[in-house]
């Protein structure tokens, strides 16, 4: 009898997502990483022009009572999941892209001379702050939720491990190594805070949570995969 596969999410999924994985035989094990604590803080004026780099920092600013005036605002936002969240509130959402680095470029090509607010978590890259300093343009930063470590020891070897953000990935590493098993990564960043000397790296086509579902069955069970799942 082959050896079921075994993957370990740093998460917990959702149970369509989850349905996908026991479906092509994989035994799955599930724990949170990390854990999302959204921040109260002040929201009485912006700038016209907002920034959201996760769909976190939509949730906290959601829970906001004063919110409200923020509607008739353009939003630039990483993720398409960012994207849809914002326009089923309400939200105009003038460009959306996969990666920080990528929406950089283009605010600095099409949009120098605007001002920006932009709602961030306590472990944000530097990327946006950074380059709008090195370009003089006029920002505004607001943090809106913590992200908060929860490592957990994991008693075995998995044969792949999902993560979904580059703290899943510190946060793993305080209990646990990396050798031979294969990391599935929701994106370049995730993948990036992998050590350097391991290479059983799989980087998701796309950054969502499906996506990368996908990518582990596909290397796990290809070419049958791809005819179990789309996104």
């Amino acid at each position: 009898m082959e050896k079921a596969i075994r993957i370990l999410s740093t998460k917990k999924l959702q149970p369509n997502q989850k349905q996908f994985l026991l479906n092509a035989d994989f035994r799955l094990i599930e724990a949170d990483f990390i854990q999302i604590e959204f921040q109260p803080f002040q929201l009485n004026s912006s700038f016209d022009y907002l920034i959201f780099t996760s769909q976190n920092a939509v949730l906290s600013v959601l829970k906001n009572e004063n919110n409200s005036f923020l509607k008739d605002k353009f939003c630039f936002c990483v993720g398409i999941k960012t994207k849809h969240l914002l326009e089923e509130n309400g939200f105009k959402v003038e460009k959306a892209v996969e990666y920080a680095e990528d929406l950089v470029v283009f605010l600095v090509e099409n949009h120098f001379d605007k001002e920006f607010t932009f709602f961030s978590g306590n472990l944000r890259k530097d990327t946006i702050p950074t380059t709008f300093q090195k370009h003089n343009i006029i920002f505004q930063e607001i943090e809106v939720y913590t992200t908060v470590l929860t490592p957990h020891k994991i008693g075995y070897k998995p044969d792949g491990i999902l993560f979904f953000s580059p703290s899943a990935v510190q946060s793993y590493l305080k209990e646990n190594n990396i050798s031979s098993e294969v990391c599935f990564c929701i994106g370049t960043t995730t993948a990036a805070e992998i050590k350097k000397d391991i290479k059983n790296i799989v980087i998701a086509n796309q950054p969502t949570v499906e996506n990368v579902i996908i990518q582990c069955i596909n290397y796990f069970k290809n070419p049958i995969s791809d005819k179990i799942l789309s996104v």
